[in-house]
């Protein structure tokens, strides 16, 4: 294979997309709500990329993604990953994260701290925000502090952390509410 293929496949959340070089899988795209906008968003982020028959290690992937999004637990291990674009602060986020086990979350501070870097929990969320191996890499496994589950990288799709968490038994979940949010940032009474 010369560069990078791509293959869209189902699940049981919908047809997603895997891009792959030689090297190994380069990012994975969750299902967006029409298959013609997954792919729209494949060739945004890869042009390059050729759609063909998934490559053994691609394939691999394909098959441990689908396990997963039918709420079984998949082993990754074997998947081979192109991290050549990926700077090395984001690998060790990532590698961090794949030793979260199912159904547990971290913080970002949490996991920054973990790596020694107790003070680069934003730069652990823009990491996270990043993550192209999607659900290779549980990036939904590490949440704001407040816990909020909803936001995934734009490899996202229209699934939420909160429903990939829910798939490994990672419950409850509940953002907090808007009284909630507020309450600790409200003035104190004036005594009357």
């Amino acid at each position: 294979m010369v560069g990078r293929g791509y293959s869209i496949f189902d699940t049981a959340i919908g047809r997603c997309g895997i891009i792959w070089s030689g090297t190994g899988v380069v990012a994975v795209q969750l299902p967006e709500a029409r298959e013609i906008d997954t792919r729209r968003r494949i060739f945004q982020a890869h042009p390059e990329a050729r759609e063909q028959r998934a490559s053994e290690n691609a394939e691999l992937a394909i098959e441990g993604i689908t396990a997963l999004l039918q709420g079984g637990d998949p082993d990754f291990s074997e998947v081979s990953l192109d991290a050549g674009g990926v700077s090395g602060f984001n690998r060790r986020v990532y590698e961090f994260a794949c030793s979260i086990p199912r159904g547990e979350t971290r913080t970002y501070h949490e996991v920054a701290k973990a790596l020694g870097a107790s003070g680069a929990g934003h730069s652990v969320a823009q990491a996270i925000a990043k993550n192209p191996y999607m659900l290779i890499v549980p990036c939904h496994r590490v949440l704001e502090a407040g816990n909020y589950a909803d936001r995934l990288s734009p490899y996202g799709g229209v699934i939420s952390k909160r429903r990939l968490l829910a798939l490994e038994g990672a419950h409850p979940l509940a953002s907090k509410t808007l009284f909630e949010v507020l309450l600790p940032v409200a003035p104190p009474r004036a005594p009357g």
